[in-house]
């Protein structure tokens, strides 16, 4: 039987727990070989804490995480006996009725977290016209309005006024913060 790609619900905020718990369970039940990975999807973002850029992990889908094994009575109830796990996501409560994610969608998933590992997202996002304030820079402390958001090189154009002109400056995400 070959390995699917499951998706497990687990308690918000343990998925990391889950994973370090599950691969413990594995190995000492000595299954390594009907299971290939175990992955809480995450993403790197950037955001900015006292100035300082800081890079931190997020969740993209908090409360689950993803499992590539062979489907068996035996595998099934070591991922649901896991503490903190509630079940596998499309599944009953037999071993027939789970349902594994299409490789298709698992590929999009594994993409998407070696894609967050390589280009960290950006925490806050802005919108056009949202009033910002420039941190850091030449244009410290001005204020103005977001006129184009480029997402792909983490930049803003920001209309400041300079001697009463709206004039464009383009700017990273981090050096910038919401106006309330």
């Amino acid at each position: 039987m070959a390995k699917k790609w499951y998706v497990i619900h687990a308690y918000s905020g343990y998925e990391n727990r889950v994973k370090l718990s599950l691969e413990e369970r594995i190995k000492q039940s000595n299954l390594e070989d009907m299971f290939a990975e175990v992955v809480v999807p995450t993403e790197q973002v950037v955001d900015m804490v006292k100035g300082k850029r800081r890079t931190s992990q997020r969740k993209f889908f908090p409360g689950y995480v993803l499992v590539n094994m062979e489907m068996t009575e035996e595998t099934w109830h070591l991922v649901k006996g896991t503490p903190k796990v509630t079940g596998f996501v499309g599944g009953g409560d037999r071993v027939a009725a789970t349902r594994s994610i299409t490789d298709a969608e698992a590929n999009n998933l594994l993409d998407r977290i070696a894609e967050g590992e390589m280009r960290p997202q950006p925490k806050v996002l802005f919108e056009l016209g949202e009033n910002v304030r420039v941190l850091e820079g030449p244009f410290a402390n001005f204020t103005g309005t977001v006129n184009e958001i480029n997402p792909e090189k983490g930049k803003v154009q920001v209309l400041v006024s300079i001697f009463g002109r709206p004039t464009p400056i383009e700017i990273e995400f981090g050096q910038l913060e919401k106006i309330s």
